[in-house]
């Protein structure tokens, strides 16, 4: 029975470390390269301070790797299997997007 819900701790704990917009988004810039953190500070528009602490929480989590080239830190996804998991919920987003807009279609018309 731990063994069980040391599985389910394990999945939790991925599942939080994803559920902020800014890891999210992270996950996402370096979908297909990697990305110093001096680059994502400015695509992301959040302070450095902010952004390693986003970071230390997804490489934690094994999401993301890093490696150092002189005083530059490049970073990188490091299981792409991650993207298996978020495209079904950007599926599910652009369902209810849909369903929205054939509501709102719909009340036009009455």
């Amino acid at each position: 029975m731990a063994t069980k819900n040391l599985v389910f701790k394990i999945k939790a704990d991925i599942l939080k470390s994803l559920a902020h917009p800014v890891r999210l988004e992270i996950i996402e810039r370096l979908k297909n390269r990697e990305a110093s953190v001096g680059q994502m500070v400015k695509t992301i528009g959040v302070g450095q301070s902010g952004l390693s602490k986003h970071l230390s929480i997804l490489r934690m989590a094994g999401l993301v790797s890093s490696r150092q080239v002189r005083v530059t830190v490049f970073y990188s996804v490091r299981d792409r299997d991650i993207f298996k998991v978020l495209r079904p919920i950007a599926e599910i987003l652009r369902k209810k997007l849909r369903e929205s807009h054939d509501v709102l279609a719909h009340l036009g018309r009455v």
